[in-house]
């Protein structure tokens, strides 16, 4: 039986007299894509932090790849991140870079590649992502759909086993929503990578799914494909999801 890429066990965590979390178990399976959906303060972000090993748990443990990272130190998780690529809401690019310069400086400051092989390498994610002639641009010449592209490109310049994309459609018009939907399809696709995506657009979390978890109130109120959910009795992803789907 194949074992799951991230499994999330029991996971409590309160910052002073607030519970965040209470009691999360989620597993990933390999090369699949999970969307955490919830409203703002059901604590996606605390969950996904967990995961990237940011936050230790009150109670419980992540495990990612078969290893526990709760009881990791600062050595042995910068050590075990090299496995994840992060894609943020903004993209986070440097401005001040090309394209090029802000793909490959993980390569650069982790790495003794040369300038050709990272020269290589920063073409052939580019090109992963469907983006050509671009490494000389800077990150203000390009449209948001393109920058989002450019940060996916920089996430798996390492060649890692997950990726974690941050409320990627946040901000975004129509068509550069199913522009990022169809990257995140595309980079599950071609590399095989399990992702992870907190958001709370609705549409998109069904588009780009193959499981959903809806996050409420610091639990997993219900998961599965979004067609279970789309048809889902449980009171508070109903209510979540009739401002979409026009249920009562």
């Amino acid at each position: 039986m194949t074992e799951p890429m991230i499994d999330v066990r029991d996971l409590y965590k309160s910052f002073g007299g607030n519970q965040v979390l209470k009691g999360i178990d989620l597993q990933m399976m390999p090369g699949t894509t999970t969307v955490v959906l919830g409203g703002s303060g059901s604590g996606k972000t605390v969950l996904m932090k967990h995961i990237m090993g940011l936050f230790k748990p009150d109670q419980g443990e992540v495990i990612v790849d078969g290893e526990n990272i709760s009881v990791m130190d600062r050595q042995e998780l910068a050590r075990f991140r090299t496995r994840m690529g992060m894609v943020f809401q903004s993209a986070a690019l440097f401005d001040s870079m090309t394209v090029r310069d802000n793909v490959a400086f993980a390569l650069r400051e982790h790495t003794k590649l040369s300038e050709e092989e990272i020269r290589e390498k920063v073409k052939e994610k580019l090109a992963i992502v469907d983006l050509f002639g671009v490494e000389e641009k800077f990150p203000a010449e390009l449209s948001g759909g393109m920058r989002k592209r450019v940060g996916l490109a920089r996430a798996i310049i390492r060649d890692p086993k997950i990726v974690l994309y941050d409320e990627p459609t946040t901000g975004l018009d129509p068509l550069t929503t199913e522009s990022v939907d169809d990257m995140i399809i595309g980079a599950r696709e071609k590399l095989g990578v399990t992702s992870v995506v907190i958001s709370h657009d609705i549409g998109s979390s069904f588009h780009i799914g193959d499981v959903v978890a809806m996050l409420h109130d610091g639990r997993i109120v219900e998961m599965g494909p979004p067609e279970k959910l789309r048809h889902t009795q449980e009171p508070h992803t109903k209510h979540f999801l009739a401002t979409w789907f026009g249920r009562t």
